[in-house]
């Protein structure tokens, strides 16, 4: 019974993902048979697609990691090379063309490699959904297989015996 304070009151959690009382509201809703070991195996591999597509991205996040640290060490190189050739003698306009030089070339450094990353971002993630894309696609398949399986069983029972 329902207390109409507590519309939860007859929500229980712990049988909320028993297989068979799913089952049992399922048919109490004229949804008919519904197969749970079917049901259980498409959320295991839809679980393994996850799993799969988290990989990916964790491994393009990892890589994406590895260039980065691998950008900043170049980076330092660069600016105590830089820093070498300031100190270096010469005249005034001399230095100054060789700072607007080192400028300009570690602008441009900083663009490439941001567009490098931005790349490296975008084919991680990109790779991360097309594994989520393809289980989808294939769980629609399983689908539509099974409700025309069902659908085909459904007519033959409901079809008159010649006899």
């Amino acid at each position: 019974m329902v207390n109409p304070s507590n519309p939860f009151g007859a929500f229980d959690p712990q049988n909320m993902f028993d297989p068979e009382q799913l089952a049992a509201a399922l048919r109490g809703q004229g949804v008919g048979a519904v197969d749970m070991g079917s049901l259980v195996e498409a959320q295991k591999r839809n679980l393994e697609a996850l799993a799969q597509a988290n990989q990916v991205a964790a491994d393009g996040m990892r890589a994406l990691a590895q260039r980065q640290a691998e950008i900043l060490r170049q980076g330092m190189e660069q600016a105590a090379s830089a820093m070498g050739a300031m100190l270096q003698s010469g005249s005034p306009e001399d230095k100054a063309a060789r700072q607007a030089e080192l400028a300009k070339g570690a602008f441009e450094r900083a663009i490439s490699n941001a567009r490098e990353l931005a790349e490296m971002t975008t084919r991680a993630q990109n790779e991360a959904g097309d594994v989520i894309a393809r289980r989808m696609a294939t769980s629609m398949e399983e689908r539509s297989e099974e409700h025309t399986s069902n659908s085909s069983h459904v007519s033959e029972s409901r079809m008159p015996s010649s006899a």
